[in-house]
């Protein structure tokens, strides 16, 4: 009985190793784009499945809330970048696809996890889609996307703490232009 505790605190431990290192909304010609940074380290087991050709996905979400005094924050904009990444056995490299895309090759795990540590900056909303000289809640996270993965997988993931990949919530203030 003693036993259980230790389990989910070791889970969570597990699940808290992945940190938002940098983050912030960044106003373009197109829109707004979000630029982040995750820093974490794949445990072994995790490795292992990828270099056995087991596709695992990463997810980094943001979501833009305004908040306002009388009533609860008006949910604005939600986004989500997904990275899939898989080695390829018989042509020996990695495959990564962004948001289910066009696949890029690369040598090393190390250079396919790039695009899932340091995320491209992606366009999360248009130029209109937020009201000019208002300020705004951002929050950013990266999670190991297991709704992604085979049944057998997601079975193995239950019981696995290298499995259980997330960050907690960044949170920061923005204030659109009045361009």
């Amino acid at each position: 009985m003693c036993f259980a505790p230790m389990l989910f605190s070791s889970a969570y431990v597990q699940a808290a190793d992945v940190e938002v290192m940098n983050a912030k909304l960044e106003s373009t010609d197109e829109g707004y784009r979000v630029f982040v940074s995750f820093s974490f380290e794949l445990g072994s087991d995790l490795k292992n499945a990828i270099n056995e050709g087991i596709p695992v996905s990463f997810t980094a979400e943001v979501e833009i809330n305004r908040p306002r005094w009388y009533w609860f924050d008006e949910k604005t904009i939600r986004s989500s970048q997904t990275v899939r990444i898989q080695y390829d056995l018989w042509r020996r490299q990695y495959t990564a696809a962004v948001n289910g895309g066009l696949k890029q090759n690369f040598a090393s795990l190390e250079e396919a996890m790039a695009l899932v540590w340091r995320p491209r900056r992606w366009l999360v909303a248009d130029k209109k889609a937020l009201n000019p000289s208002a300020t705004y809640n951002v929050a950013v996270r990266l999670k190991l996307d297991s709704n992604q993965l085979s049944k057998p997988m997601l079975i193995t993931s239950f019981s696995n703490s290298d499995w259980r990949l997330a960050s907690e919530w960044k949170r920061f203030t923005f204030k659109a232009d009045d361009k």
